[in-house]
């Protein structure tokens, strides 16, 4: 059996010490892909988060530009990096590394925990583990929130690793609590409070946790006093959401604008991103027949109709509940393999399951395999899985030596999402901005600037509006142009003007 039962076991062929073994070396890997820090997608966006804290605790302001704006990525993770930063003048991206090591040993032990909720099994974790990182398609998919390997490579210093390792946590908890009868009225504030945290840490991955959270209430066959008590965890829960000082948590629930059409690839390319995923979701059947409350099936009932209801709507930021879909088929069916032999036929069916997940789990490590390019050099690897490798960005740290914190820097959309790491602003968000009024004036006025054909007056007046005092751009287009001088030349042909006059 695969559910939670007295004396534990450890049923995989040959115990647990192979796939115990290979989560090891999964664990490696990542621990050196922490060590360097590939950059790309919104680490520029976390580490200006952290700068701001830095400097100013109580009143850091924009992290992208150069306004007294709220913002959601003001969450308590980062302002313990923040503190962090500033108490050991460490740089950001030591920092960075700090908490992406924090946030890998929560989610190692977090899924140890809350695995040990559904099985009796020692084997099971090492398994678990493996599936959530390797089991997904043959297509790689790399987004915040999401837990492949190369997904995972690209974002474990992301406040969303952090964020879902507290939400395997507080299944665990939620769990034990539910289970052995009422637990005291404590336990079930505290875990109030840890769901709002989750939440202010990363609001889609908070989703993910109150649809895991609910799915292991209902599974637990509560009676009113468990209720009562989660009730009154959740009503703890929004008072901390709502007194949170950074931002207005409960606004974000209208912030629509620009979300939508950033997560439509979401739903593109699923059979190839998800087809692994199949296996699980087919493991999920046994687990219903055995138990109609089974908490891994509800869990992907809830995360699949949201998913759906997404698609169907057009609400494609609805996507990021993924999640919900994929981590319960992945656990599913690596408490099958893992499950108690109790006859022939039984150990028939296990063996089944194990020689199935076995090939699934090395077609998904192939799938990734570009993975390793994160920690060894690319000439180094096979040319087969060298061409898995993407390169990721190079940064901005060339225009150190000249742009100081807090100058404002004229950037296009790219650029814009990694200068501010360094301390200086933008005109621009990199990134949608729901709290920035004039962001729509803001990103007409760097097409205006950046026109082939812009007079030097109306580039003067956007300089002005702005306090412009740098310009990066690619090529050779603003060469000689009345009012920049070169100052600095980056990789990819990049410029870095100062403003004069």
């Amino acid at each position: 059996m695969t559910g939670r039962s007295g004396a534990t076991r450890d049923t995989l062929p040959g115990g647990a010490a192979v796939p115990r073994a290979v989560a090891g070396l999964v664990l490696l890997l990542l621990l050196l892909v922490v060590v360097r820090l590939p950059w790309a997608g919104d680490l520029g966006m976390h580490a200006a988060t952290v700068e701001r804290l830095r400097h100013s605790l109580l009143d850091p302001g924009n992290p992208l530009v150069d306004a007294d704006t709220p913002s959601p990525y003001y969450s308590p993770w980062m302002l313990l990096l923040g503190c962090v930063a500033r108490m050991t003048g460490f740089s950001v991206f030591v920092v960075l590394r700090i908490g992406a090591l924090v946030a890998l040993g929560l989610l190692v032990t977090g899924v140890w925990r809350y695995v040990r909720t559904l099985s009796a099994d020692r084997a099971a974790p090492a398994p678990a583990l493996l599936c959530l990182v390797l089991l997904w398609g043959t297509v790689p998919f790399n987004w915040s929130g999401l837990l492949g390997l190369n997904s995972l490579a690209l974002t474990v210093a992301y406040p969303s690793v952090f964020a879902l390792a507290l939400a395997f946590h507080l299944w665990a908890w939620l769990a034990r609590a539910a289970r052995g009868g009422p637990a005291g009225w404590r336990t079930w504030l505290a875990l109030g409070v840890l769901w709002a945290v989750i939440l202010l840490c990363h609001q889609f991955s908070g989703v993910v946790a109150s649809l895991g959270a609910l799915a292991t209430v209902l599974g637990a066959r509560c009676g009113r006093a468990v209720w009562g008590r989660t009730a009154a965890g959740v009503a703890l829960g929004a008072v901390v959401l709502w007194i949170w000082p950074y931002y207005d948590f409960f606004a974000l629930l209208g912030a629509q604008d620009g979300l939508e059409s950033v997560h439509r690839p979401l739903y593109r390319e699923l059979p190839g991103r998800l087809c692994l995923v199949l296996l699980g979701v087919a493991a999920l059947v046994p687990r219903w027949l055995r138990d109609r409350r089974d908490p891994l099936v509800l869990f992907f009932v809830l995360g699949a109709l949201v998913f759906a209801a997404g698609g169907v709507s057009g609400h494609w930021s609805w996507g990021r509940v993924l999640p919900a879909v994929v981590i319960p088929a992945q656990l599913a069916v690596a408490l099958e393999a893992a499950g108690a032999v109790e006859s022939r036929g039984r150990r028939v069916v296990r063996a089944g399951w194990v020689c199935a997940l076995a090939g699934a789990l090395a077609l998904g490590a192939w799938t990734q395999a570009g993975t390793l390019g994160y920690v060894v050099e690319r000439g180094v690897l096979p040319q087969a899985v060298a061409a898995r490798y993407r390169a990721p960005w190079a940064g901005y740290h060339w225009i150190t030596p000249w742009v100081g914190y807090g100058d404002v820097v004229m950037a296009r959309r790219l650029p814009s999402r990694q200068i501010p790491a360094y301390g200086a602003y933008t005109v621009a968000p990199g990134y949608p901005d729901f709290f920035l009024a004039d962001e729509g004036a803001r990103e007409a006025a760097v097409r205006r600037f950046f026109a082939e054909g812009a007079g030097a007056g109306e580039r003067r007046g956007i300089v002005r509006e702005y306090g412009v005092r740098w310009v990066v751009d690619r090529g050779e287009r603003l060469r000689g142009a009345e009012g920049l001088r070169e100052v600095a030349r980056g990789p990819g042909g990049q410029v870095l003007y100062a403003v004069v006059g």
